[in-house]
């Protein structure tokens, strides 16, 4: 191990040393608490010419599915892309033993989908008056499988 006098340096590859990271803790903890089924769930949608178009990312541990990363393109919010892709992403965790699915998001209109969609609020954060953004909130959300 190195010594106390060791560099923390910024990190350009962020998905490598994050994986590594991940791997490290989920090693560590798979010492100290019963493990399920710890898996990476990453779909996405690409239009004719293969741009992205649409995609979700989340993770799977302690039998529960956390959706890191939800994106749809501009252009095709509304046409039912990202609901086919969470309901994908939730059956794929659903077959991997998880039994429920929490996020969080800060934007508004997407708060309002995943309500549609069928995940509660059981959580928020939101700024102090006086603290930049003002009236900044955050909401965490869940649904079961």
């Amino acid at each position: 191990m190195a010594n106390s006098k060791t560099l923390i340096e910024p990190v350009s590859a962020h998905s490598v040393v994050t994986k590594e990271i991940e791997d490290n803790l989920l090693a560590s903890l798979a010492g100290l608490n019963a493990q399920s089924t710890n898996a990476t769930i990453v779909l996405s949608r690409r239009d004719p010419v293969g741009k992205l178009v649409a995609g979700v990312s989340g993770s799977t541990s302690y039998g529960w599915y956390l959706v890191k990363l939800l994106w749809v393109h501009e252009d095709l919010r509304g046409t039912g892309i990202g609901k086919t892709l969470m309901l994908e992403a939730e059956e794929r965790a659903r077959a991997l033993g998880c039994h429920s699915a929490w996020l969080d998001t800060s934007n508004r209109e997407a708060r309002e989908f995943y309500l549609r969609i069928g995940y509660s609020e059981f959580g928020s954060l939101s700024n102090p008056p006086g603290n930049d953004p003002e009236g900044h909130c955050r909401w965490f959300m869940e649904k079961a499988l």
